[in-house]
């Protein structure tokens, strides 16, 4: 029985290998995610072990604000230095500052974006082990600057340079650049920081927003002195408020926290490699129902000659093992491969982040022939044990797999289907607790395979109709009766296409429906007729000089400005989303904001606006008080002042603007201005732009380009979408490709007939295309139903978020059939041509 089934094994080897593409395909995704992070993971130890190297204790605040990364950092009193100096074992303390947000300007007048690494301004310590200088000297008065080789090669800028640098805590201000540094190694920089280090009070003031104070102390030990040791001494000397870590715990934790975001992206992946596997697992399905109704009578005669039912399962899944193994395996060299290019693209896109080398983690290999077995064994099941209960005298005829009743099948579609859209509703609803996302991922995989069960009682009536299209002539009516000649056959084709058009379809319904419901908003809300804003290219928003907003509300033609601040912050203990309004009369008009209690078109230092909801949800009143803990100072008691509607403003609570001292950024991210009646938006926006000039990062724009800014994020995320789940629709277009060589072969002696009585090749090759091309858009249209009726569940399960508007992207339905009849095209190229080379005597004569 070995023997048989490797022979069986050796005669069928170009179908198995296009079944086996799709497991290679998906362990690809899988293993390259696991390579990814693995690599990622090992040059981030490299990075922070370096750039602790010469440290062994280090010294920071407790932050002001939990969980937030992004956040200003806390400040250590120059006192804190010579606490620590004093401290036995100690052989050095340096107060250092270093905070996130000093964008160099570069020759070409445009601030330096940084799209991972942060940009740090800092105090120049000196050189040492790491650091050296490479050209020019050290700064030595408030107007000079040096910066890293990385951000002088991106800046295009030189020693003796004029150059701009935006900070967190002021305006744009010129300096000289009077040195380059690099570390050693010959490296630019580490980890691909941008960094700008000026004289200590100058990086006092520009990043911290006053002097004599610092973010972080490092400290060497003396000689023979255990780090561990000087840790606690230090700790215990400085008393509470203070973090305080040897250099190989700031190490590690750092590297931890960049590894969690890789954890994400990494499920990301192995997302959407689930995607890919689950498309993979009808590809091979049909392959094996397709050999295994092919060799009906060979393994009738097997079960003749005295093989069991045991033995004729064991071969198939035999098969399936084999094909399996050799995917898999091959799947792993191609996702080590994939892993390394996407870890190179990622150093790339993170300034030139030195990378370890690509390594082979146990975790790839595991998954990578865990789920290639898993996957081939469970689609190779059904068609194993319809092969056993062929029976022995079944070899002694001419037997043609009849079709079966659907009734059963229908039926378990439905029942399966019913139970995908509860479980679905019952995530959506929000009552599935702490495991909603699992329920409404369980809810979609469980309706796809309910309508997975459902296609082949649908599929004749549909392919029929699609079929007439093309039955203009003999042969698209041969395609179209071919196409609806086995449901079966046919649906589970077509189910894997559908899955990639439905979730493609199905987000595109979404976040359609989010723009559009986002700009309606904004249309009837936003009474601007200019927004003032910046991209997001880093950890902190973009900002502009308060200044700005006084100088725009003088300007002829402009009635009211108002200027947004916004951090996070901790709000009776909770992270709360916080926001500050220059002119609280001018930002209620131009939101049309209401009362529902109180006055909010005015704010004392003291007083706090808060939304609807947010009254709600916290129990607040007119006259509540609530205590603030912002980025900076100390914890502050506001009175609520009023309450306005949560549809009108977006901010949830409303501070003063003397608040916004304490604020991570202490300057407005965003500027709306309503001009006067009758006034054109063209004689304005120049006289903006120009009071923009030393804010390159920001820019004046009328309200729909703003609002068209805002959801250009949207598109950007179904791109990717659309990208990632291209993987699937090509293991889909390998199972229509499959299915129609298999059933080319299957119909050998049919298509020699139809050759012998006078079609011709090129009349053949279009009939195998018609087929291709009618299951193949059958597919598309499934999957843009079933993707539309998703879409729509999830938008109405939103409407309490805002998303209150069902947009179709009609559009895009529209072009995913279109490419739908051209993946047909495509898929039926090969199986055409094999069609037409048929010899037609040996057809004939074929069994």
């Amino acid at each position: 029985m070995l023997r048989a089934t490797i022979k069986s094994l050796l005669a069928r080897k170009l179908r198995l290998i296009l079944s086996g593409l799709a497991v290679v395909l998906g362990v690809m995704f899988v293993s390259g995610a696991f390579v990814l992070t693995d690599t990622l993971g090992r040059s981030f130890d490299a990075v922070f072990a370096d750039a602790y190297a010469g440290v062994d204790v280090g010294i920071s605040g407790e932050p002001k604000v939990s969980g937030d990364s992004g956040q200003a950092p806390p400040v250590l009193p120059a006192t804190a230095v010579s606490t620590v100096r004093q401290v036995p074992g100690v052989a050095s303390a340096t107060g250092e500052v270093a905070a996130d947000g000093a964008q160099l300007i570069g020759a070409n007048g445009k601030a330096l974006t940084s799209f991972g690494p942060p940009q740090l301004g800092e105090n120049w310590t000196g050189e040492s082990d790491l650091v050296k200088l490479r050209e020019g000297r050290a700064p030595a008065a408030d107007d000079e600057i040096v910066v890293n080789a990385a951000t002088a090669a991106a800046a295009k800028v030189a020693v003796g340079d004029r150059v701009g640098v935006l900070t967190v805590a002021a305006p744009k201000q010129e300096f000289r650049l009077v040195g380059i540094f690099g570390y050693s190694g010959d490296r630019d920089s580490i980890g691909g920081l941008q960094e700008v280090a000026f004289t200590e009070p100058v990086a006092q003031r520009l990043m911290l927003g006053e002097t004599g104070v610092y973010t972080n102390i490092s400290v060497t030990a003396e000689s023979g002195v255990a780090d561990t040791a000087l840790r606690d001494r230090i700790s215990a000397a400085l008393g509470d408020g203070y973090v305080v870590k040897t250099g190989q715990q700031l190490s590690d934790d750092s590297s931890a926290q960049l590894k969690q975001g890789l954890s994400f992206f990494n499920k990301i992946l192995l997302g959407f490699a689930g995607v890919a596997l689950f498309v993979g697992i009808f590809l091979i399905l049909n392959t094996f129902s397709i050999v295994v109704a092919q060799r009906t009578r060979e393994l009738a005669l097997l079960r003749a000659v005295g093989a069991s039912r045991r033995q004729v399962i064991s071969s198939v899944l035999l098969e399936a093992v084999v094909v399996g193994l050799l995917a898999s395996a091959i799947g792993l060299g191609a996702g080590v491969g994939v892993g390394a290019l996407l870890a190179y693209a990622f150093g790339q896109l993170g300034g030139g982040l030195a990378l370890a080398g690509v390594g082979l983690p146990a975790t790839a290999v595991i998954s990578a022939f865990a789920v290639g077995l898993l996957v081939t064994l469970v689609a190779a099941v059904l068609p194993a044990l319809r092969a056993a209960r062929i029976p022995p005298v079944a070899a002694l005829q001419d037997v043609a797999t009849p079709d079966r009743p659907l009734t059963r099948i229908t039926v378990a579609g439905a029942l399966v289907g019913a139970a995908g859209g509860a479980l679905l509703g019952l995530g959506l609803a929000g009552r599935a607790g702490d495991n909603t996302l699992w329920a409404i991922l369980g809810g979609v995989l469980v309706a796809f395979i309910g309508v997975a069960l459902l296609t082949p009682a649908i599929s004749r009536p549909v392919v029929s109709v699609l079929g007439r299209l093309f039955s203009w002539s003999v042969p698209g009516r041969l395609g179209r009766l071919n196409s609806g000649r086995n449901p079966r056959r046919t649906a589970i084709t077509a189910a894997a296409l559908m899955v990639g058009i439905a979730l493609v379809t199905g987000v595109s319904v979404i976040l359609d429906s989010a723009k559009g419901s986002i700009t309606a908003l904004a249309k009837d809300t936003i009474q601007a007729q200019l927004v003032i804003s910046g991209s997001r290219t880093g950890a902190r928003p973009a900002s502009f000089d308060p200044a700005v907003l006084d100088k725009a509300a003088a300007l002829p033609g402009v009635r009211l400005v108002d200027g947004e601040y916004g951090d996070m912050a901790m709000v009776d203990g909770r992270r709360t989303w916080v926001a500050a309004s220059s002119n609280v009369a001018a930002l209620t008009r131009i939101f049309q904001a209401t009362a529902t209690a109180g006055t909010i078109d005015r704010l004392a230092d003291n007083e706090v606006l808060v939304s609807s909801d947010v009254a709600a949800g916290r129990n607040l009143g007119v006259g509540s008080t609530i205590t603030v803990q912002l980025a900076r100072g100390e914890p502050r008691t506001y009175t609520v002042s009023g309450i306005y509607s949560s549809s009108q403003l977006t901010n949830p609570m409303l501070l003063p603007v003397a608040a916004t001292s304490d604020f991570t950024v202490p300057k407005p991210s965003q500027g709306f201005i309503q001009l006067a009646e009758g006034t054109p938006v063209g004689q304005v926006q120049p006289q903006v732009e120009a009071l923009l000039a030393d804010s390159p990062e920001v820019s004046v724009a009328d309200r729909d380009a703003f609002i068209s800014q805002q959801t250009e994020q949207l598109d950007s995320i179904l791109t990717m979408i659309q990208i990632l789940l291209a993987l699937a629709i090509l293991i889909a277009v390998l199972g229509i490709v499959n299915t129609l060589a298999l059933s080319v072969l299957e119909r050998t002696r049919e298509l020699g007939l139809l050759r012998a009585i006078g079609l011709r090749r090129s009349r053949t090759m279009w009939m195998i295309t018609v087929e291709a091309v009618v299951i193949s858009v059958f597919g598309a249209l499934l999957g843009v139903v079933v993707g539309t009726g998703l879409g729509a569940a999830v938008v109405r399960a939103l409407n309490s978020e805002g998303i209150d508007r069902l947009v179709l992207p009609w559009g895009q339905m529209g072009l995913f059939l279109g490419l739908a009849a051209i993946i047909g095209v495509i898929a039926a190229v090969l199986p055409a041509i094999r069609a037409a080379r048929i010899n037609v005597l040996g057809a004939i004569a074929h069994e």
